[in-house]
């Protein structure tokens, strides 16, 4: 077994950078980091998504500008945990309307959307999710 590369300063600070813009909303900073290359999936050492970190802060903005972008508004991190499900829990309806505008599939993850909807009571999003 080798050891890992050490990683390159400049680049862990662009991607500390990339993730405190998708915690803050900036959407069109975002845009523009993904529109210059930065990869849409990008994840940190969770495996939370930009799509996830917005999502948890409540930028339906942000999550709509990476989803327009290729992100995976579905990919769950080491937890198991998909943005739809956090911004379920964190009561973020903007975003859940931005997730499932972009395709997010409300039965993925552990647990999923669903189960948290059902869990916290949330009748008007089991309805918006097409189950009761």
């Amino acid at each position: 077994m080798s050891e890992s590369p050490t990683p390159d300063p400049e680049v862990v600070e662009l991607a500390s950078k990339v993730f405190d813009l998708a915690r803050t909303g900036d959407a069109a900073a975002l845009a523009a980091y993904v529109d210059a290359g930065v990869p849409a999936n990008l994840t940190n050492e969770k495996g939370d998504s930009l799509v996830m970190l917005a999502a948890y802060h409540g930028h339906a903005d942000a999550v709509s500008a990476l989803l327009e972008r290729g992100a995976d508004g579905d990919r769950a991190n080491d937890r198991g945990q998909t943005p739809l499900a956090g911004a379920v829990f964190k009561g973020e309806d903007a975003v859940v309307r931005a997730l499932l505008a972009g395709g997010a599939n409300p039965e993925a993850g552990t647990p999923s959307a669903v189960d948290t909807a059902r869990m916290f009571g949330k009748a008007e999003l089991l309805e918006l999710f097409g189950t009761r």
